[in-house]
């Protein structure tokens, strides 16, 4: 898939004037090069990064920069370029979807060279009435995404970080149920939150509650 507008504007925020860009590092072609780490500009599919992390994390600090769309603007354009509408997209992005892609990535979330900075961003998505995009989208497809700002910046360091975006009045331990009820997220989210905790070590499974795992936080901020 071609390079989005978007990730290209990222690269330049976080190049700096120190930074280097589109750098080979171990093999890889890595988005912005500092001086004290790698930054790796992941729009999407969090998943693509683990065999470059697996390769470079033990010789290198490397950041993951992730945005989610808190507000979306959907442009719409014809074949030869004109816009034919603009309209605001009802779906409102919270830090919380993290964890939708996080998933693939949660054995790193422990490892002393991993960072993770969470944008949450208003952009425009450019979609072209081509005949050729998704039967959901009756045809037309997405031709780029653009940045229009940055709301906020979430930095995730050590698991600790990731135990903020839990609930406070969430009892321990907790089920996936009880998670979802109290965060007032979708079940399915709420197991993706548990697994990546788990497999980074915040949480361990101590029990059942009927058919269903109980969680215990190992560590507390």
């Amino acid at each position: 898939m071609q390079e989005t507008t978007l990730h290209n504007q990222l690269k330049e925020i976080y190049c700096q004037d120190s930074g280097q860009r589109e750098v080979w590092v171990g093999g890889y072609l890595i988005d912005v090069v500092l001086e004290e780490r790698l930054i790796e500009i992941q729009t999407r599919n969090l998943g693509a990064l683990k065999e470059k992390l697996e390769a470079l994390l033990e010789g290198y600090a490397v950041r993951v920069v992730h945005p989610i769309a808190q507000e979306k603007y959907i442009i719409t354009k014809n074949s030869a370029g004109d816009t034919i509408s603009r309209r605001r997209s009802p779906k409102r992005g919270r830090l919380i979807d993290l964890f939708h892609e996080l998933v693939y990535l949660g054995r790193w979330v422990n490892h002393p060279n991993f960072s993770l900075e969470a944008l949450l961003t208003s952009e425009e998505e450019i979609r072209i009435a081509d005949g050729r995009g998704s039967w959901r989208r009756k045809g037309v497809s997405i031709q780029d995404r653009r940045l229009v700002r940055i709301f906020e910046r979430h930095l995730f360091v050590t698991p600790s970080d990731y135990q903020r975006l839990l609930p406070l009045s969430l009892i321990d331990p907790f089920t996936n149920r009880q998670l979802a009820d109290y965060s007032s997220i979708p079940h399915r989210l709420a197991s993706k939150m548990t697994y990546t905790l788990t497999q980074s070590g915040l949480l361990e499974i101590v029990g059942k509650q009927g058919k269903a795992y109980q969680y215990h936080f190992t560590s507390h901020i």
